[in-house]
């Protein structure tokens, strides 16, 4: 599912207004018939009271359009105008004397000392259309404690297109008023503030509205980010052959581990045999032969002469990919045997653990890594790399800069981890928070350098992999719960990610069976 930028919605809005031949009152009233639809088809008449708070914008007018076709369906409406502005959108004065002739008066709110906050009870409904995609600016005082009432009435709070207060392409300040929104209706679209720490906790939940934008635009340009869904992760999976061997899926290496740290290697290794690899060695110290020949045989062990951390990095083999950090340690021997190993080194890496906190701290070891290499770091292995930022969208435009100007694929990891590479947003749609546990990046490392093993592009095993792993870690977590997954969970749950690209909906096989 594609994301689109604040320009390109503006675009897919003047285009559909030209190509189909309607005007914007008929596109804003398309918009929302469609919100109309969403509610009426769960309420069916309920006479729960809905409060309706309507900006002076477009918004605003798409909230109108709300009301009144909720009063013509005689539900309990009440409708409430928020003065921000002296300036009014055409659109939205037509459709106010629209609800005007309905003989219903909203109450207006335009600041003045001795205006009343309406009266909302939790058990109420409330259509957020304050503010829209357009909101460039903090809310003023009076309609920030608006905002800051509706947010405490504990009423279900439902925001058209995206909670009031939060902007497209900036983060608010801290103590900015937004609306605390328990769902989204987005139109045509999801927003990437949906999906970013500091702005997703906005909205409980979210779903998409299609009001028909223009489609050809819509599917001609490149999007400002693209949402990972089981269709786009199935769309990268690579069948397999009936005439292949280990050899066709290749060989991958793990260089790492170290005294006490040997389980973050066994976990990358195995992650890389369950997601696929067809032949997998280690690299370690000497502390960790025993453990990995007994804990994982299908696993080939090559071990440093230093018995607790890797010293030198020396292999007779020729793997397709290195997967490469993990549990590694940072001590003078690793760090130095590290810098000779990317002087020589041009094979495909995927970098982890302290292998990104040595690129770190010395910084001019980036350029040795070979182009295309995968970098998986956490927030703060990530800030070390590109420094420090104010914002998620800071954050953004520096990763971005980052994996451009070195031709690498970046691996953002959060609770919507998001690839990065030559400038495009890759939103990963699965995982929860039972994953944030011990060994799970592990595991990422694993799968996405087993996807390269296979034959993957390094960015497709990257983005694939993030699926692959949040989707195991959600299949784990319903047996597990949150608090019992651990990252031999994930790995366990694998085959099932697998399984689950190719499984129909449950109404599908009920309906052939029932034929």
């Amino acid at each position: 599912m594609n994301i689109f930028s604040l320009e390109q919605i503006r675009e897919a809005d003047r285009l559909t207004i030209l190509n189909q031949n309607i005007s914007s009152d008929e596109l804003m009233e398309r918009a929302g018939a469609r919100v109309f639809e969403w509610l009426h088809g769960r309420l069916q008449g309920n006479a729960v009271r809905i409060h309706v708070f309507c900006g002076v914008g477009n918004n605003g007018g798409d909230g109108l359009v709300i009301a009144r076709l909720l009063m013509e369906s005689e539900y309990n409406v009440k409708v409430y105008i928020v003065d921000f502005s002296e300036k009014r959108s055409p659109d939205f004065l037509l459709n106010l004397d629209r609800i005007k002739n309905m003989k219903h008066w909203p109450e207006h709110f335009n600041g003045d000392k001795g205006e009343e906050l309406p009266d909302i009870k939790r058990e109420d409904i409330i259509v957020d259309a304050i503010f829209g995609v357009g909101l460039n600016r903090a809310p003023s005082g009076w309609v920030g404690k608006l905002m800051e009432h509706i947010n405490a009435t504990g009423a279900f709070v439902l925001s058209v297109d995206m909670p009031s207060g939060l902007f497209m392409n900036t983060v608010p300040e801290k103590g900015s008023p937004v609306i605390q929104a328990a769902h989204t209706l987005a139109f045509q679209s999801p927003k990437l503030v949906f999906f970013l720490p500091g702005t997703g906790i906005y909205t409980s939940s979210w779903e998409i509205l299609d009001i028909d934008l223009d489609k050809e635009y819509l599917r001609n340009i490149q999007p400002e980010a693209v949402f990972i869904e089981k269709s786009e992760a199935l769309s990268l999976y690579i069948p397999r052959k009936k005439f292949s061997h280990k050899g066709t899926y290749g060989h991958a290496l793990f260089i790492g581990g170290s005294y006490g740290k040997i389980g973050a290697v066994y976990l990358s290794a195995k992650a890389c045999l369950t997601s696929g690899a067809g032949l997998v060695t280690t690299y370690m110290p000497r502390c960790g032969y025993s453990i990995l020949q007994t804990a994982l045989p299908e696993a080939m062990v090559l071990t440093d002469a230093n018995e607790e951390h890797i010293s030198t990095i020396a292999f007779d083999l020729e793997p397709k990919v290195i997967g490469i950090g993990i549990g590694l340690g940072k001590h003078r021997a690793t760090v130095d045997a590290f810098k000779a190993f990317l002087q020589k080194n041009s094979t495909p890496l995927v970098i982890d653990a302290d292998a990104l906190n040595i690129l770190s701290e010395n910084p001019e070891l980036v350029q040795r890594v070979p182009a295309k290499s995968v970098l998986t770091p956490h927030p703060k292995e990530l800030e070390r790399l590109i420094g420090t930022w104010k914002d998620d969208m800071e954050k953004l435009e520096k990763g971005k800069a980052f994996a451009k100007e070195h031709d690498l694929v970046l691996v953002v990891k959060g609770a919507h981890t998001i690839v990065i590479y030559n400038e495009k947003l890759y939103v990963n749609s699965t995982g929860n928070p039972g994953m944030a546990t011990g060994g799970s990046g592990d595991v990422l490392t694993g799968m996405i350098t087993g996807l390269i093993s296979q034959g993957y592009t390094p960015v497709n095993a990257a983005v694939f992999g993030v699926y692959l792993h949040g989707k195991a870690g959600d299949i784990a977590v319903s047996n597990t719960g949150y608090e019992a997954l651990t990252a031999g969970g994930i790995i366990d749950y694998t085959g099932d990610a697998f399984l689950d690209l190719f499984a129909r909906p449950e109404h599908q096989e009920a309906g052939q069976e029932a034929g």
